[in-house]
């Protein structure tokens, strides 16, 4: 997996959202904007999985925390959606314990609740 292969694939992500925003704007609940981009998603061809339950293993042991990855794309960039007022620390932290759980190079927060999703509303 090359940095050229993420950058494309966070580009390709970006477009999806993008083009979910363009259609919608802010002010909807996450779970709307979930749904549209798993659309998005699914028609540009996108390998992916949703709401993945994310399991710590602690001392061998496999545990079940109730941690929910909103979007794994092609098994190495984790997709954070929020529609807050703003992209809180907790937030970036919940986005680097996934990535870290999962093993995954890569994160992308996106945060549908702004003007300019380009602009304002993603974070890599």
């Amino acid at each position: 997996m090359t940095k050229t292969y993420l950058k494309d694939l966070i580009y390709q992500v970006n477009g999806c959202a993008i083009e979910v925003h363009k259609h919608l704007g802010p002010g909807l609940l996450e779970s709307v904007y979930h749904s549209c981009l798993k659309k998005e998603l699914t028609i540009r061809d996108c390998n992916f999985q949703t709401e993945l339950q994310i399991p710590v293993n602690y001392k061998g042991l496999e545990l079940e925390t109730g941690l929910r990855c909103d979007l794994l794309i092609e098994n190495c960039l984790v997709v954070e959606l929020k529609a807050v007022e703003k992209v809180l620390p907790i937030h970036e932290a919940q986005i680097l314990t996934y990535m870290k759980l999962l093993e995954v190079p890569i994160g992308l927060m996106l945060n549908f609740n702004v003007t300019h999703l380009f602009k304002e509303g993603q974070k890599t």
